[in-house]
């Protein structure tokens, strides 16, 4: 199954819950590609002392997961792409969700 997961919040325990899902689903075998909308572009680096979300993100990238993120977005926080999370755009957004079989929103 093609997964795509949409983050648009910068809450960590929310954030948290999407990348183990999506490390669970890779394990599981299916194709995850992780989209960051709005606040969900602030998760690069994100920190907190309950949820280890650098642990997720990291164990996600490890298995061959692709995260993307709305270049709008970023230019409204003033952050820039980084080498575990490329710049896209809506119609990359759109694109993601007509290939997937199952799109899960948090946020």
């Amino acid at each position: 199954m093609k997964l795509a997961i949409v983050i648009s919040t910068n809450e960590p325990e929310a954030v948290w819950n999407g990348f183990r899902l999506a490390v669970t689903a890779l394990g599981k075998d299916h194709q995850v590609k992780v989209f960051l909308l709005g606040k969900g572009v602030e998760s690069d680096g994100l920190q907190d002392p309950k949820f280890d979300i650098k642990r997720q993100w990291d164990a996600f990238l490890s298995r061959d997961g692709e995260i993307l993120a709305c270049g709008t977005c970023l230019k409204l926080r003033g952050k820039a792409e980084t080498a575990t999370c490329s710049v896209s755009t809506m119609q990359d957004l759109l694109a993601l969700i007509e290939e997937s079989d199952k799109v899960v929103s948090l946020g």
